[in-house]
């Protein structure tokens, strides 16, 4: 495919704005050019030097020079329209990836020129030997995470070209749109009939040994992601998030809980062109870190590369899938209390249908605050809704009117930012419930004068 630096020449007032260091261009008419420049990083957005603003009929008419030059170079596999939509166009020249927008699409017309300003091999990383060899695993889901412009596309390049000259393995890529620079011998898919769906389908038929799914956005990208990995084939995906940890958090609601280690099992996050953070997932059965044994569960252990240590661990509770860290939190109760307290209660009001707020005061045991006209609604006949939560939740619950609930206790919800928490409904709460109790001091003292 598009070779680094490598493309059809530009009417001359574009490449003239194409300096070396620019990554992307912006035209717009009616408005001054402006450009990315700088590498990786280092990236500022700057008005380019010694231009007026673009006219309108000038925009119309680059957009058909550009088109044009499509058309000439079909002889090039590098060129091509990529996607042609009412006020929307997108086109590859090269090593360039143009996107042309117009009303009604857009509010005026645009050209946006966008191109790698650099190309790495995976040796360039300095990377952890064992961390190259757990890449060479066909066997395994990896994501590599990041913000905008922060060089994710440039590691993924650089892992495909090692696995396929370095390791001999078949690579195909699932793209859109397709603007990865490869070895010709890379087969760069897109979206089939506008689904990608259909072109995993087509990926299991050439028997890849690992594939790149570039840009995993949205809900169902992370679906087909999971389906294309549980078939057995290396899978490298690149999504966007702010860390290696939101990066899992994406993929949870979209992948049963129990499948995730099997889906992706490797994370590296990339800032400003470097892997800066690789976390490692596996499941083991345990009690959650700061519960007792007889609370064992399916836990997912979010493990730092190399050192082994496990930063958060992921598991069921009650409804909720809880995130926990297990270390360096504050706090005057454990990590877990605190986090577990908020998908506690959430689960306890799903089942009492009424507001209600919860303490968890230990591993074993819960108080449940409830209104205090509910109280006996909440305990149930004979205490039937207490033993029903009590057994489906594992632990020892109490019933409570929420005029008794301590002060402390809304002071950690408002720190902890529960939502479902107002301290003022509180208060009133308990103003009513001391007015009710002093009216019917008043009405015995009126029985007894008469």
């Amino acid at each position: 495919m598009a070779t680094h630096g490598d493309h059809p020449e530009l009417p001359d007032e574009v490449e003239a704005m194409l300096d070396e260091d620019v990554s992307t261009l912006f035209l717009k008419a009616g408005c001054l050019p402006r450009a990315k420049r700088g590498h990786i990083g280092q990236i500022k957005l700057i008005e380019v030097e010694g231009q007026s603003e673009w006219e309108n009929l000038a925009m119309e008419r680059l957009q058909s020079d550009l088109e044009s030059l499509v058309e000439a170079n079909q002889d090039r596999p590098d060129c091509f329209r990529e996607i042609n939509r009412i006020g929307c166009m997108v086109l590859q020249l090269g090593d360039l990836r143009i996107t042309c927008a117009s009303p009604p699409f857009s509010d005026a017309r645009e050209i946006t020129i966008v191109r790698p300003v650099v190309k790495l091999s995976l040796d360039q990383y300095d990377l952890d030997p064992r961390l190259i060899e757990r890449l060479s695993d066909h066997q395994r889901g990896v994501f590599i995470s990041g913000r905008p412009g922060s060089g994710k596309t440039t590691l993924a390049q650089a892992v495909a070209e090692y696995l396929d000259s370095e390791m001999g393995q078949m690579v195909k890529t699932m793209e859109a749109p397709r603007d990865l620079q490869l070895a010709a011998r890379i087969t760069q898919y897109a979206p089939l009939e506008g689904d990608l769906e259909k072109t995993s389908e087509i990926i299991f038929l050439v028997r890849p040994d690992f594939v790149i799914f570039d840009e995993v956005r949205r809900a169902r990208d992370f679906e087909i992601f999971s389906d294309v990995r549980l078939a057995g084939v290396g899978l490298l995906g690149v999504t966007h998030a702010n860390s290696a940890l939101e990066a899992i958090q994406r993929l949870i609601g979209k992948v049963e809980l129990g499948l995730v280690p099997q889906v992706l099992d490797t994370i590296l996050h990339v800032e400003h062109g470097k892997i800066v953070q690789v976390l490692e997932l596996r499941m083991v059965v345990k009690p959650p870190t700061g519960m007792q044994d007889d609370l064992s569960r399916p836990v997912i252990e979010v493990v730092r590369f190399p050192s082994g240590k496990v930063s958060h661990e992921m598991f069921a509770f009650g409804s909720e899938i809880s995130v926990v860290p297990v270390d360096g939190v504050g706090g005057t109760k454990s990590p877990i209390l605190r986090f577990a307290r908020h998908g506690l209660c959430n689960a306890v009001r799903d089942m009492l249908h009424m507001r209600c707020e919860v303490d968890l005061v230990s591993t074993t045991q819960a108080s449940i605050y409830v209104p205090d006209r509910m109280v006996g609604a909440a305990v149930g006949p004979q205490g039937s809704m207490v033993k029903d939560m009590e057994e489906e939740l594992g632990l020892n619950l109490q019933i409570k009117p929420m005029s008794e609930m301590p002060r402390s206790l809304s002071k950690t919800m408002e720190q902890d930012g529960d939502a479902g928490f107002d301290i003022q409904e509180m208060r009133s709460r308990q103003s009513r419930a001391w007015e009710t109790h002093k009216g019917g001091k008043r009405k015995k003292g009126k029985g007894r004068r008469k």
